[in-house]
């Protein structure tokens, strides 16, 4: 690592988006190219920079800066250099070399304390002096906020994003509580607060400390799924990240829900902590759908007639279970439609569809991922929407107190008689909440899902708590129907589900398992099926086939699998555009994932002349795409998610993408796809259990193949130890 001092001479280009910037730098060794992310610099400025010399094919030697510190003008040089920099406007360099030629050393403080002697100089009027003071004192103030904040290892970009939230009155909000930047600034959670909290002096057991590190938790807990922590468990945790014993914590507790930042409550002698947004969300959510649950009265002979009409017409046979859920969805405001694969909630809900038009009734379709919604658009032949695209998304509503999330809520409502919902395991509490605000009373909807499914990847257990609760009007689908019934992925995921023993002899058409101890070979077997068994057998692409593993971390997981498949799948070559960002390479062709909700980001769908022909605001977790362009001058990747939607990503933002080549269990969910490898070796009793396995192995359309050990396996479906999510909306329906 190289550190090197000098002025900015020239910004040769600058990202105002990203902050990326190229300019020359005047040193002692003469004139250097300097490259990297920097979000306040100006000419005539003088700089510590930190980082490593690359030699660019096309530019030559750089230096690629990893850190900046701004330092004070210190000698007339300097002082001259900075004023005539453009820094300030209306001043060059012929007149900044008047002044300091008339100043001196003293120049800044005649600027800041005296500035009307500014026109004692030839050019300077009084009314110019005066702009000068204060564009000087502004870019002062400035300044010295960046060296204050860097002298606590504050990165530029931080700095920039607390100056201009507090302004001068960032050095009390740091000496007296770092806290609040966790609650006030995008991008500063609790552990960067606690950082700059430690080097600024403030003790471990502070106050401030412990109530910071107690919300800390609750947020954490949020999203590992939970709606709420017993405070028992909330504390010991609090204790274990902050490093101290936390006496009183009653009194920490209190304090937070005075702050209304936490709701407590008890029951059955367990006291609840909740985020208050989390539980003003549950609460929401119950009153919603006890709202709409209203019945809608039909005669039931003239019910039957109808239903009659409409399932010969389609050539239709309802089972006693299907006519019992189209009846209760005709009935009554609010139906769960449940059940695993094969059991027959296409055609369940193709009848009430067909019902529904025939009297009139205009119906919308949603799921909570693109891939999920295109599926109910082949299955039904009606169009289905994201969730998000049909409350037409404009903002972050995940945000507290945002409540224009989407265009469409209580003061705009969706214009539908019948709204039905797929996949709703997937869909958690703040998605949830939205949709029903934007759903007036009278309208039906229909939840349909498969509740033996994994929870949403974000906080809740929404349909199991439906369900759960007693109150609503749910119909279970059992029957696998005889078509399903030829396949083995239907037949056996039933089995897994239920707890039975699977037959592995590998005489089936789409269920396979290889036995396999060791993980090296087991990848190499994975990597001889995606190259050469799987595209012909299930005629499908390489970049269709996913390899799917219960963990992140380990031999066999998402991490070191991505790793080993970039590299055989998209093997680096000539003419490939590829890039190293923050260690990770992103190459032309690579398979990606976005892993937290984007609200901000723009797509476009494009013709193959460049003509945009369709935009909108959003790219979702779990949402996967093929990353396209790679643009190191401006950069950025562009990444192609569904329906040919591109979005072009800084190459700071790549931080939301990873590799896809493999993805987690908890990540496919609403997916489907053609053939689906799953390597499998033991590993954590918690999370290889039989809710995962069954999940996994739904996803497989024309072919399941797991790659590993069968003990393991086994195991799986005996094991019903899932992962408990401490949720409560079951008892706040109850309560309503």
């Amino acid at each position: 690592m190289e550190t090197v001092t000098g002025y900015v001479e020239h910004i040769v280009f600058r990202n105002n988006e990203n902050g990326y910037t190229v300019f020359n730098m005047e040193c002692d060794d003469g004139e250097l190219t300097c490259v990297g992310s920097f979000n306040f610099i100006n000419e005539g400025e003088l700089l510590e920079l930190e980082g490593e010399y690359v030699n660019h094919s096309v530019y030559g030697l750089q230096l690629k800066v990893s850190s900046c510190k701004l330092k004070e003008p210190e000698d007339l040089r300097s002082i001259e250099r900075y004023l005539g920099s453009g820094a300030v406007k209306g001043v060059g360099a012929a007149l900044a070399a008047r002044i300091v030629r008339r100043f001196r050393e003293d120049t800044f403080r005649i600027i800041e304390e005296e500035p009307e002697r500014l026109a004692e100089i030839k050019g300077i009027s009084e009314r110019k002096a005066r702009e000068i003071a204060v564009q000087v004192e502004e870019k002062k103030d400035m300044r010295k906020a960046m060296i204050y904040l860097q002298k606590y290892g504050i990165p530029t970009a931080l700095a920039v994003k607390i100056f201009r939230y507090y302004g001068s009155r960032l050095y009390q909000v740091l000496e007296e509580n770092p806290y609040q930047l966790a609650d006030n600034i995008e991008g500063v959670g609790f552990k960067t607060a606690d950082e700059i909290a430690s080097r600024i002096g403030i003790l471990s057991d502070s106050d401030f400390r412990i109530r910071s590190g107690l919300f800390y938790v609750l947020q954490q807990a949020v999203g590992e799924g939970h709606i709420y922590l017993p405070q028992d468990i909330l504390v010991r945790r609090a204790s274990q990240i902050l490093g101290v014993e936390i006496q009183d914590a009653e009194k920490y507790v209190m304090d937070l829900c005075i702050d209304r930042k936490t709701v407590m409550k008890e029951k059955d002698g367990e006291r609840r902590v909740y985020p208050a947004h989390y539980y003003y969300l549950e609460l929401n959510v119950a009153r919603m759908l006890h709202d709409l649950d209203i019945d809608c009265p039909m005669p039931e002979d003239m019910m039957e007639k109808r239903l009659k009409r409409v399932e010969e017409r389609e050539n239709l046979t309802l089972d006693v279970m299907q006519h019992r859920a189209v009846i209760e969805s005709i009935k009554h405001g609010l139906l769960v439609l449940t059940g695993g694969p094969g059991t027959g909630k296409t055609t369940t809900i193709n009848t009430m569809i067909q019902f529904f038009e025939s009297e009139g009734m205009q119906i919308l379709l949603a799921a909570p991922t693109g891939r999920a919604a295109k599926r109910m658009t082949e299955a039904t032949g009606y169009e289905a929407q994201t969730i998000h695209r049909l409350l037409e998304v404009s903002g972050n509503p995940e945000e507290e107190g945002n409540v224009n999330g989407f265009m469409r809520n209580r003061e705009n409502p969706l214009e539908a008689d019948v709204i039905i919902i797929d996949e709703m395991s997937m869909v958690d509490l703040p998605l949830m909440n939205a949709l029903l605000s934007a759903i007036v009373e009278g309208t039906r909807l229909v939840l349909v899902g498969d509740v033996n499914q994994l929870p949403s990847v974000g906080a809740g257990s929404v349909l199991k708590d439906i369900i759960s609760s007693g109150r609503f009007h749910v119909v279970t689908l059992t029957r696998i129907f005889r078509q399903a019934g030829e396949s083995d992925i239907i037949v056996n995921a039933h089995k897994i589900n239920a707890g039975e023993p699977v037959t592995l002899d590998n005489r089936s058409r789409d269920f396979f398992f290889l036995k396999r101890q060791d993980a090296d070979t087991i990848i190499r077997v994975v990597l001889t099926l995606i190259q050469k068994k799987l595209p012909k057998y299930v005629d499908a692409p390489q970049n269709e086939i996913q390899v799917m593993t219960p963990t992140r971390k380990g031999i066999l997981g998402v991490e070191r699998l991505n790793s080993i498949l970039q590299r055989y799948l998209n093997p680096p070559e000539d003419g490939k555009p590829e890039e190293e960002i923050r260690g990770r390479i992103f190459r032309l062709g690579d398979k990606v994932m976005q892993i937290k909700n984007n609200y901000q980001l723009e797509w476009e769908v494009r013709t193959k002349y460049g003509l945009t022909v369709d935009k909108g605001l959003g790219i979702f977790n779990g949402d996967m795409g093929i990353v396209t362009d790679i643009n190191p001058f401006d950069q950025t990747v562009e990444v192609e998610y569904d329906e040919h939607r591109k979005v072009t990503y800084p190459f700071e933002l790549t931080e939301e993408l990873e590799l896809a080549y493999a993805i987690t269990v908890h990540k496919s969910q609403g997916s489907e796809y053609p053939a689906v490898i799953i390597p499998l070796l033991q590993g954590p009793r918690l999370l290889y259990n039989r809710n995962l396995l069954y999940t996994a192995v739904t996803r497989a359309k024309k072919c399941l193949t797991i790659v590993g050990s069968e003990h393991v396996f086994q195991e799986m479906i005996q094991n019903k130890s899932e992962q408990n999510r401490y949720t409560s909306l079951a008892e706040r329906i109850q309560e309503f």
